[in-house]
């Protein structure tokens, strides 16, 4: 499942086969702050100020090309072209007008992630540290995570308002839980759709770990809004998902929001992380805990030693 867009509505992740293009760096104590690359950011929104909100699909395809290997590599993956990033400024300009605001919080989110990504190699030091890229897409994915590091849409994830009200903890919070992503095995394999081992339980476990992990190591969960969707009804979504925990079809449990909508999304997200947490907070040994989180052998084995039920 490499290649994993950060999702904020499609129906499914990619799984699209990528080689990694840099090493991943075990993290230790005396390392440098874990890179935060922003120089494709800067580049657009000198581009974008200089053609007064308006780059010419040439000008885009320049910066695309003159991109890093991260940028790069978001746009051969995900369709990102300078015609579709003018088509979506022009059908959407304020959410490039709005991503500045983002791009100056984009330090005090560095030094952040920083502190979060050590606490994370201290608490589980196989950790491995690609880097973080920051771009400008075309409004979605939010991003992308594989192996050769995490890469963001600023515009995109600067509009996901609707994960956290707060900007600066969005940030984090969303790069917290992709780097928990990286250390995850399960995460990181190229299964094909209907393969039974991808399934609601394991889906759930991964994406609700992850939740768990950036909770764990940068202060909450990257969306904190699932709880208020799921609020008066945790028995009956607990019951829901016990009894299609082994459907490889899990569009009914996570990557499903539709903007604008009030309907609950994503539940599995939320399930996964409840599950996550309860076996933590049982384990004596919280390091050991933390890494069957992140490794999870055996999602029926976990789930069962979890002591989650529903309505927990």
């Amino acid at each position: 499942m490499r290649n994993r867009p950060i999702a904020t509505g499609s129906k499914t992740r990619a799984r699209l086969t990528a080689a990694l293009l840099s090493a991943c760096l075990p993290f230790a104590a005396h390392a440098v702050e874990p890179e935060i690359r922003t120089d494709d950011v800067e580049r657009f929104y000198a581009l974008y100020n200089a053609a007064d909100g308006h780059p010419s699909v040439a000008q885009l395809d320049e910066y695309l090309a003159q991109g890093s290997p991260s940028l790069k590599e978001f746009a051969q993956l995900r369709r990102v072209t300078g015609e579709r990033i003018a088509a979506q400024i022009a059908a959407d300009p304020a959410m490039y007008r709005n991503a500045r605001q983002c791009l100056a919080l984009l330090p005090k989110v560095k030094r952040r992630v920083a502190t979060a990504l050590r606490k994370l190699g201290e608490l589980y030091p196989q950790s491995t540290f690609p880097p973080v890229a920051i771009v400008v897409g075309r409004g979605k994915p939010v991003g992308i995570t594989n192996p050769s590091g995490v890469t963001v849409g600023l515009e995109a994830l600067c509009a996901a308002d609707f994960m956290n009200p707060d900007p600066e903890d969005r940030f984090v919070r969303v790069i917290a839980h992709e780097y928990a992503h990286i250390q995850q095995p399960f995460a990181a394999l190229d299964l094909p759709e209907g393969d039974p081992r991808v399934n609601v339980l394991s889906m759930s476990l991964t994406e609700g770990g992850a939740e768990f992990v950036a909770e764990l190591i940068a202060g909450g969960v990257a969306n904190p809004g699932l709880a208020g969707r799921v609020r008066g009804q945790e028995q009956a979504v607990g019951e829901a998902f016990l009894r299609e925990q082994d459907k490889t079809d899990f569009s009914q449990w996570m990557f499903n929001y539709k903007k604008g909508s009030d309907a609950p999304y994503d539940q599995g997200y939320w399930v996964g992380y409840r599950i996550a947490r309860a076996y933590y907070r049982r384990a004596d040994d919280k390091r050991a805990a933390l890494a069957e989180i992140l490794r999870m052998p055996d999602p029926k084995a976990f789930l069962t030693q979890s002591g989650w039920t529903p309505g927990q």
